[in-house]
């Protein structure tokens, strides 16, 4: 009778035990993406996700969430979400850094959220239709100031890095040429080799196919130094702007109040997969260079980001409703 007493006195205290001191992860983790499938931070997340599904003994199951300017519409679903770390976000300089900047509405800073790991950073390229007659980057400022408002530039939406690069050429180098925002980043590069738009600012993976066949001209990179995909094409810095270093960088955040001890378990997870030889070289074709980070490393870096892009994106005097 006392073993009895005693075995539903245990199953009864095992009832009472936290969520927090339970093993984690014992279910699937959901991974939201503010940004279309296809794309290159959709690809990052899927190559990631799956290594540390294996790791974890979970699944993993990203979801797409594009919109709402800068990708606001999927940060700003993590942030409601549990903080238990069954919900975590993938994001980038666009929708976690820029768009809490020029939305007066973002309902979010890059601090609101728990960091979690660092993923990836990415080179951006400035290109032209072939059509426009510059093959430098100050042949175009000097052909945009010859012709002012004639020149149109493309973005994958308002509010997004192309947008604010472009508005940041367009002030650093005192020239006026058109915006036009696109849904996505296909559809302008698609508006680049039409000649709808003459020039856009984009992932360098994304144009340097069409680059290296002569659809495109590639005037330079903004990377701080040239990418080894294209060593033939200057920087930003190089061509006469030393302020101009914009790579893209991706990292993965969880809603706020999400515990240290998950948030290191999953930083630890994504530092393995990003150690592997399969996503390092599948990271190296996008263009990307993998840039693991523990929560606490992240938090610095991005506090970093947030100062240098505050400085930036006053210099663009773009501010949204």
């Amino acid at each position: 009778m006392k073993r009895i007493i005693l075995s539903a006195l245990l199953l009864l205290l095992a009832s009472f035990v936290p969520p927090s001191a339970q093993a984690f992860p014992e279910r699937p983790i959901k991974l939201i993406v503010s940004s279309p499938a296809g794309g290159p931070p959709d690809i990052m997340a899927r190559l990631v996700s799956d290594k540390m599904a294996a790791l974890l003994g979970r699944a993993i199951v990203v979801e797409n969430r594009p919109g709402g300017g800068g990708g606001t519409i999927g940060a700003r679903s993590v942030i409601i979400a549990d903080a238990d770390g069954y919900t975590l976000l993938m994001g980038s300089t666009s929708s976690l850094i820029i768009a809490p900047l020029i939305y007066k509405n973002a309902g979010y800073t890059s601090e609101t959220f728990a960091p979690v790991a660092g993923l990836a950073e990415s080179a951006e390229i400035l290109a032209v239709n072939p059509a426009v007659k510059a093959t430098s980057v100050s042949e175009l400022v000097q052909l945009a100031k010859s012709a002012p408002g004639t020149l149109r530039y493309g973005s994958a939406g308002i509010g997004t890095l192309p947008h604010i690069e472009g508005e940041l050429l367009k002030a650093r180098a005192q020239i006026d040429i058109r915006h036009i925002p696109y849904r996505g980043g296909g559809p302008a590069l698609n508006g680049l080799l039409g000649g709808e738009v003459q020039i856009f600012f984009s992932a360098l993976t994304q144009m340097l196919p069409f680059v290296l066949d002569g659809r495109l001209r590639g005037l330079a990179v903004t990377s701080d130094a040239r990418s080894p995909l294209a060593p033939q094409i200057p920087t930003m810095v190089e061509s006469g702007y030393d302020q101009f270093v914009t790579a893209s960088i991706n990292f993965i955040v969880a809603p706020p109040g999400t515990p240290l001890a998950i948030r290191r378990q999953l930083s630890e997870a994504v530092a393995k997969a990003l150690a592997s030889d399969e996503v390092r070289k599948a990271f190296a074709r996008l263009g990307a260079t993998a840039r693991p980070a523990s929560p606490e490393e992240l938090a610095a870096y991005v506090t970093q980001q947030q100062q240098r892009w505050t400085r930036i994106v006053e210099a663009t005097h773009v501010t949204l409703e």
